[in-house]
């Protein structure tokens, strides 16, 4: 079940709602644990039993972290926090990336080494790195053991951001979890974002990502120079307003629920640096990244040639993190690379260039990290890559190229416009919405406007065939 599917808009969550405000407080944790292992069974069931152990280990291990600190025993409390990431990262590696190691070292050796082709949970990346802050972020001190394990099983399978995040640390709604509250106009902004990134998800990321799949599943005939780069552009649009509008889904859902979730984006494509557009995609993950590897390995405060030994191991795991193919890998490394050479110098060099030439700069090293990205198989991102930059025998452009852009110009300037703050900043000027004693006028017309998205996003979905979601693999 997805969020920007019938099923979930007409059923699930009208239906989730009207319970959950029906309920009584006390029970409310307990009906978002069950709702949400509904959500996850739809489309997994047999792996409930995955997440339902890894829920138990860590509540089990957070008790005891909590045990062990308050009498002294820091050492035994280190060592549950050990536990944890190994079991942890164990079913991690065994579901998601045994196949592709146990295939690696076959290759490499010509073994017959059985490989077992698991389906791979879905959200696992996101809930098993909640599920070890929560012990860690005990260890620490920064958050106290739950000692409902309902409660922290609500944490764990929350469904607003079970799938693909954002990845909530345990520390941030640790507090929300045992209180909270949802006024109307908090329920209200959940609203706003919710819609927003339902329109995000369906009107753009659907309708652009139709145009990258039909470029990059072009032959070579077909193919020149610009429309590879329009290919490209187009993923790295689709990317961008499908994860994104998933992320402010998420957000909306917390609201109204009760729960503030941290933002996951903040318009990455702005960026005038590699090194900002990091800070502003993905948020959560270099967050969490930040906080329980670079930070404990050392970050900047041990010189120059040990943070780029933190980064490059912090980008090796980013790379595996998102999937167990070596495109991701070298992916991580790209971007690891590219990193640790505006630390060295280009930063500084950066700052000093006129916006036009460092934005310009960004995108270009975005988009050829998008090729990479996008292309499990290496040598089809090679080709793609030769094709963007004039190393195959295509022309600059071609007919078909002239027609893909005539038709699809006027999504592409909306797209371009909808990735900067600009059309944010408008709406909430004329259609605020986190302000008091707005007027009815305006409540009026904000309900207009969200009724308008909702009615275009449902007519798609009745006729659309095509609804995926990229992150569901990671």
């Amino acid at each position: 079940m997805v969020f920007s599917s019938l099923l979930f808009l007409f059923r699930f969550l009208p239906i989730v709602l009207i319970m959950y405000f029906l309920a009584p407080k006390k029970a409310r944790n307990t009906l978002l644990f069950l709702s949400s292992l509904i959500f996850y069974a739809w489309g997994e069931p047999i792996y409930i039993v995955l997440m339902l152990f890894s829920t138990i280990v860590d509540y089990t291990l957070g008790l005891f972290v909590s045990h062990y600190l308050s009498k002294n025993l820091k050492s035994k409390a280190r060592l549950c926090v050990i536990i944890s990431a190994i079991i942890n990262l164990s079913l991690l590696g065994f579901f998601k990336y045994w196949d592709f190691f146990i295939g690696s070292i076959n290759s490499i050796f010509s073994l017959n080494l059985p490989i077992f082709q698991l389906a791979l949970p879905i959200g696992i990346s996101f809930y098993t790195f909640q599920t070890m802050s929560y012990t860690i972020d005990i260890y620490r001190g920064n958050a106290k053991a739950q000692k409902n394990i309902i409660s922290f099983g609500a944490y764990v399978a929350l469904f607003p951001q079970l799938i693909a995040g954002p990845i909530v640390q345990y520390k941030t709604i640790a507090k929300q979890l045992n209180e909270r509250t949802c006024t109307y106009d908090e329920f209200a902004v959940g609203i706003h974002y919710f819609m927003i990134g339902l329109g995000k998800k369906i009107l753009f990321a659907n309708n652009i990502g139709q145009l990258w799949d039909q470029i990059s599943t072009m032959s070579l005939g077909q193919q020149s120079i610009l429309t590879a780069w329009l290919g490209i552009i187009c993923y790295a649009f689709q990317i961008y307003f499908d994860f994104s509008g998933y992320s402010d889904m998420a957000i909306g859902l917390g609201h109204m629920f009760g729960f503030r979730f941290l933002k996951n984006f903040d318009y990455p494509y702005i960026s005038k640096s590699i090194t900002e557009f990091w800070r502003r995609w993905h948020i959560s993950l270099g967050t969490w990244f930040r906080e329980y590897v670079y930070i404990p390995l050392g970050g900047n405060r041990k010189g120059l040639k040990r943070q780029f030994i933190n980064i490059a191991i912090v980008w090796l795991l980013t790379g595996f993190w998102h999937g167990a193919s070596w495109n991701f890998v070298l992916w991580g490394v790209y971007f690891g690379i590219i990193l640790m050479i505006e630390k060295a110098f280009l930063l500084k060099f950066l700052e000093k260039l006129p916006s036009v030439f460092s934005h310009l700069y960004s995108i270009i090293i975005v988009l050829i990290g998008w090729v990479i990205f996008a292309f499990d198989s290496l040598p089809m991102g090679i080709n793609y890559l030769k094709h963007m930059f004039g190393l195959s025998s295509i022309s600059l452009w071609n007919t078909q190229f002239l027609y893909l852009l005539y038709n699809n110009i006027i999504l592409i300037v909306i797209l371009c416009f909808a990735s900067t703050p600009i059309p944010a900043k408008i709406m909430n000027t004329i259609l605020p919405y986190n302000k008091d004693n707005v007027s009815n006028k305006i409540v009026i017309s904000r309900c207009i406007f969200y009724a308008i998205v909702f009615l275009l996003c449902v007519a798609y979905l009745v006729d659309a065939t095509y609804n995926p979601f990229l992150y569901f693999r990671f």
